[in-house]
């Protein structure tokens, strides 16, 4: 099984650079339909990994930043397969300099992110300004800035609660539980399974007590461990 598990990531891997080589060029010539086009690209690369996706809780029509934990490619996939809202995603600045992805990134119009510049925090935040204020795109991040391998959430970074506290911003937190088991880029493993995308309840920054964002991280972590004894994690 371990074999064909490795046979499959090469098929993955395929399924996910074909198909966003098809979105590149529809982004080119249809500007005005990104929406559209990131949101069926991605549910066609969920259908064709074998993925269903399992959601528990409502997204919150008014959210502004999306707060979620990371393992790999297939959280953005499922996130994008799943919302109809134009997410405007974080990245790293090498991400867009990756052939293929790169020009995905940059015609989708995603936020750099350059994590060796000191100025770097600064530039984000005017970023997300115009995003909410004037692109009237929700930002996502994962704040933990980069993928954990295992399920233990690893230390959120305060450029996150910064943006949130400085704007304001309504934000959904999402815990994503089995993306692994579609794809697993650390392992090169790949399978089919259920996605489960669980939308925990709004917090308005505006309002939210003091610690807010710690208290966030162990309400994540609680339900990443709760799924864990259900079986529900690798």
């Amino acid at each position: 099984m371990k074999i064909f598990a490795k046979i499959r990531f090469f098929y993955a891997a395929f399924v996910i650079s074909f198909v966003v080589s098809l979105m590149i060029p529809s982004l080119i010539l249809f500007p005005n339909r990104k929406r559209e086009i990131l949101h069926y690209g991605n549910r066609v690369m969920v259908a064709l990994l074998g993925a269903r996706i399992e959601t528990v809780g409502q997204p919150d029509e008014r959210a502004q930043l999306y707060i979620m934990n990371h393992q790999g490619i297939v959280d953005i996939i499922v996130m994008e397969a799943l919302l109809k809202k134009n997410l405007r995603w974080v990245a790293k600045k090498e991400l867009f300099e990756v052939p293929w992805f790169g020009l995905l990134l940059k015609n989708a119009e995603m936020i750099s992110i350059d994590r060796q510049d000191r100025k770097g925090l600064i530039k984000l935040l005017k970023e997300v300004k115009t995003s909410i204020e004037k692109m009237h795109r929700p930002v996502a991040i994962f704040p933990e800035g980069t993928r954990s391998k295992t399920q233990k959430l690893l230390p959120f970074k305060e450029g996150t609660r910064m943006i949130a506290e400085k704007f304001g911003l309504i934000v959904q937190p999402v815990v994503i539980v089995g993306s692994k088991r579609i794809v697993n880029e650390h392992e090169k493993t790949s399978g089919s399974g259920t996605v489960k995308v669980i939308f925990l309840p709004a917090i308005d920054a505006k309002e939210a007590p003091q610690k807010w964002y710690e208290e966030l991280h162990a309400q994540m972590q609680r339900r990443i461990d709760e799924e864990a004894e259900h079986g529900l994690l690798r």
